[in-house]
């Protein structure tokens, strides 16, 4: 009972079984309440009848009074003497006579809500409008039913006032409920059985396109192959829905595998590059002391040692690493003490500072200061003799740009070099160009705070870069 399908066969048959046996018991109210009505009008029927005849005269003794067990008649007159009985009528009651032979009584016309007529005695030769209906029991030869009893008042010709008591057996009533309620109680079970095995059939094939794809899930997670996708069904519903959703989990899942693996692929060369430059280095040394160039060396072991934080930083990034209590940052401050910083280097260039006060960015201290710095280092490495950086506000947020007037960057390639390990052609230079990580760190930076770059032409001729960080509206701390 674990399985879906289960679940919910049990519950629709249960709510299914539920409703019918509502529907049958309201099904025999109503149709016991139709007969009772039914035999409510044979009842006023009879008795209308009688008191008709009476009203024009009629004496007793020809009355047609011979059918006890299924229209039981009792006159009575306003004393409540009995006049006339039906044949063969032993016990009656419901009618308030309870006498079953002609003779002396003592009750009155009473209904069975304990209503009494309100109308004054008819005139003679005439019947009453007013009808009262009671319920009682009638005894005929040994055998007692259930009877309904219509009472209506009628005026001899001679002035006496008489009640007509006539009454309808209940007997086919109850047989007629008792047939229906034997018949819903036999057909009730199938019709339950029923609908549970529509349900079971309907959600099989409802859950169908759910298993297809449980069990391309487990073959691409036994097989590793991600290239594979799961059946998306014709269906336009939620089953649908769903597998295009892991469809798209699944490309997601496999361009980061393919990411992931050529990066490791990418590192691994980049690596092996400087360990082999400085493996030679120091078998050279070893073998030829006097011909060990130690500030190449070093200058290995730095650029190695760049790699190693460039690479271990991506790693990072790439697994969600956020600063752990962000802070509210002043870039025009950071931006100024890195201009102040950074070394004139071996050509000349100018470098032409516009840094307005701008909107504090909430983040970190430490990577701000990496995207200030390979921001610069990068137009420094392009650059034929100016750099021109600008800082400020624009549209609610603070806004960096920072132009060269360099060869520039292509429409083709200004996405690429956001790429990892990516070198354009100018810069091919493992000297010059390093490895090709600086703007793939700048990226990823930029967009760990919110903002976002874009690279662009710049009015000297090379590239502009503009990064655009969300404002923070934080007070200073401290």
């Amino acid at each position: 009972m674990g399985s879906v399908r289960a679940r919910t066969t049990m519950g629709a048959t249960v709510v299914v079984a539920a409703a019918l046996v509502v529907m049958a018991l309201a099904v025999l109210s109503l149709l016991r309440a139709n007969l009772a009505g039914h035999a409510d009008l044979q009842a006023e029927m009879t008795a209308r009848g009688i008191a008709a005849e009476l009203a024009t005269g009629t004496p007793y003794e020809r009355l047609d009074l011979d059918d006890a067990e299924e229209r039981p008649v009792q006159i009575v007159n306003s004393s409540g003497r009995v006049l006339a009985v039906s044949e063969d009528l032993q016990a009656i009651s419901g009618t308030g006579h309870p006498a079953t032979t002609p003779g002396p009584g003592t009750a009155a016309l009473v209904s069975a809500d304990g209503d009494t007529p309100d109308e004054e005695d008819p005139r003679p030769g005439q019947v009453s409008d007013e009808i009262l209906h009671t319920a009682g029991r009638v005894t005929v030869n040994g055998r007692t039913a259930d009877h309904r009893f219509a009472a209506v008042e009628a005026t001899t010709p001679a002035g006496q006032t008489v009640t007509v008591y006539a009454g309808a057996s209940l007997a086919t009533t109850r047989d007629a409920v008792a047939a229906v309620g034997r018949g819903m109680l036999a057909g009730l079970p199938l019709l339950v059985a029923v609908a549970a095995a529509l349900t079971w059939l309907v959600t099989r094939r409802a859950l169908r396109p759910v298993a297809a794809i449980r069990g391309e899930l487990a073959e691409i997670t036994s097989s590793g192959d991600l290239a594979r996708r799961v059946p998306v069904s014709r269906s336009r519903d939620e089953v649908a829905e769903l597998a295009h959703t892991t469809n798209q989990t699944l490309a997601a899942l496999e361009r980061s595998v393919a990411r992931q693996r050529a990066f490791v692929a990418d590192a691994a060369h980049e690596l092996r590059t400087p360990v082999a430059s400085l493996r030679t280095q120091l078998e050279v040394g070893a073998a030829h002391p006097h011909l060990l160039d130690v500030a190449e060396l070093t200058e290995d072991v730095v650029r190695l040692q760049h790699l190693a934080a460039d690479l271990l930083l991506l790693a990072r990034l790439d697994a969600g690493d956020r600063p752990a209590s962000p802070e509210p940052v002043d870039v025009a401050e950071l931006l100024r003490d890195e201009l102040r910083r950074r070394p004139a280097g071996a050509r000349a260039l100018t470098i032409e500072a516009d840094v307005s006060d701008a909107p504090r960015v909430l983040g970190s201290r430490v990577r701000l200061e990496r995207v200030l710095s390979n921001l610069l280092d990068n137009a420094e490495r392009h650059a034929a003799s100016r750099i021109r950086v600008n800082l400020g506000a624009g549209d609610g947020a603070t806004v960096l740009r920072v132009a060269d007037d360099g060869v520039g960057v292509s429409p083709a390639d200004r996405e690429r070099i956001f790429e990892r390990f990516v070198r354009l052609d100018e810069a091919r230079s493992r000297d010059d160009g390093g490895a090709g990580l600086g703007l793939a760190i700048t990226r990823d930076l930029v967009r760990a705070h919110g903002g976002d770059i874009t690279v662009g032409d710049a009015p000297e001729g090379g590239a502009l870069f503009e990064i655009r960080f969300p404002s923070c509206t934080a007070p200073p701390s401290g």
